[in-house]
This record gives structure tokens, C-alpha cells and sequence, in this order.
């Protein structure tokens, strides 16, 4: 006679998922990044195995699985938190030393790659540097920790909104609020484009829709709606 396995829900696993996650502390290199520290980064890993939870086979280790996955969303956020932004003279062949280069004597914006770069991501790059705050451990440190509870009241509004929001309302809230993207690469998601000359692909459409998701959270919030 066949057993039949019982799949765990993702509540039952809660305390394994988070050892697995804290596993790979070490892998998170980006630690300069004064913007996300790795306790956001398992919040973001925690809810993209939330989503995921329906591919699991209960037949197979569920520690693998989870490995793999964190492994694979690690990479995924160092790339776009980080190597997204990279001068291009990095990867460039004719790069020398510092800031030499082989065509162009030293790297400028007669390179059509960099003038690019400049035109479109310097910005980006500024805005991920660490930022020094000589009083930033000593707030953190005062903090109550709140950590066990925080991930459970996430996943409750991701829960609700998912019931409540129209596809694409929720489509724009999964790329704003669960896979932390942002608004311009949301809109491209969607097919918005924008004719607006300094703006991004359906800027309006997206502002208007994020406080459409922002006052519908709160409604459900203050009716005691999502239990939290």
C-alpha cells in the first residue's frame, strides 16, 4: 500500500526555512550597502519562498530545495543591487590600470558605452553607495526585536491583497512590494510606455495604481480585515 506524504505548509516549515536562510549569511557580500542589510534580504528571500511554496514536492528533502533557492535569489539581488550599475570599463577589454583605456587614451565619455553608462546609470550607481551615519548603530541597537512576527504579517497582507486586488493592480503590487523592482522596470512588466519627455514608462498609470494598492491596504488594515 502507498503511503501518501503530506505536503508541510509553509507556517509548519517556518523555523526551518529561516535556519536555511540564516546558512547563507555568508554569501551576502554586499554588506557596505548602507540602504539593505541582510536582515532585509531574508525578508525578501522569506516571501519569494512564500510564493513558491506550491512548487515543492514533499517527496524530495525540503532542505535543498530551500538551499537552492535562497542560493539562487542571493546572486539574483547581488546582481541587481550592485553589477546592474558597473562602469562598463570593467568588463571592457581596451580598460588600463585605473582609468586608462587602450582607444580612448583614459576613460571618458567619447566611449559611446560609457557616455551611456553616464547618461544612464551614474546616477544609480551614486545612489546605492554606502551612506556613513555616525550614529547608525546606536539607533539600530535600540530597536525592540520584532523579527519572529514581522515575516507572519507580511505574508498576511500579501495574502489579502492577492484576494482583493484586480491582476493588474496585484501585478504592480508583486513587482513594488514583493520582488522590491522598480517602478520603471514594473511598468515595462506590464507593457505601460510613457510619451512624456524626463519620464518613466507609464509613470502616471503606476503612481495612480500604487496609491490605489496604498489606500486599499490601509482600508483593510484599519477595518481589522488582514488579522495582524
Amino acid at each position: 500500500m502507498k503511503v501518501k506524504i503530506v505536503k508541510p505548509t509553509f507556517e509548519e516549515s517556518y523555523p526551518l526555512i529561516k535556519a536555511e536562510i540564516l546558512k547563507k549569511k555568508h554569501k551576502w557580500t554586499l554588506t557596505s550597502l548602507a540602504w539593505i542589510s541582510y536582515e532585509d534580504v531574508s525578508q525578501i528571500i522569506l516571501l519569494h519562498i512564500w510564493k513558491k511554496w506550491y512548487q515543492y514536492d514533499p517527496t524530495k528533502p525540503l532542505s535543498p530545495w530551500l538551499s537552492r533557492i535562497i542560493h539562487n535569489q542571493i546572486k539574483n539581488l547581488i546582481r541587481n543591487n550592485y553589477s546592474n550599475y558597473n562602469r562598463p570599463c570593467g568588463k571592457c577589454a581596451a580598460a588600463e590600470g585605473m582609468d586608462g583605456c587602450k582607444i580612448y587614451v583614459e576613460q571618458c565619455d567619447k566611449c559611446p558605452l560609457l557616455a551611456d553608462w553616464i547618461k544612464r546609470k551614474q546616477i544609480a550607481q551614486f545612489l546605492k553607495m554606502p551612506l556613513f551615519l555616525d550614529d547608525h548603530i546606536n539607533e539600530v541597537s535600540k530597536i525592540a526585536d520584532n523579527e519572529e512576527n514581522i515575516p507572519q504579517d507580511i505574508i498576511k497582507v500579501h495574502v489579502k491583497m492577492k484576494e482583493v486586488l484586480k491582476p493588474l493592480e496585484y501585478k504592480i503590487y508583486e513587482g513594488l512590494f514583493i520582488l522590491n523592482e522598480d517602478e520603471k522596470t514594473v511598468a515595462k512588466k506590464v507593457g505601460y510606455i510613457s510619451n512624456e519627455k524626463g519620464r518613466g514608462p507609464g509613470y502616471k498609470q503606476i503612481f495612480n495604481i500604487k496609491r490605489i494598492i496604498i489606500e486599499k491596504v490601509k482600508k483593510y488594515l484599519k477595518n481589522g480585515e488582514i488579522d495582524i
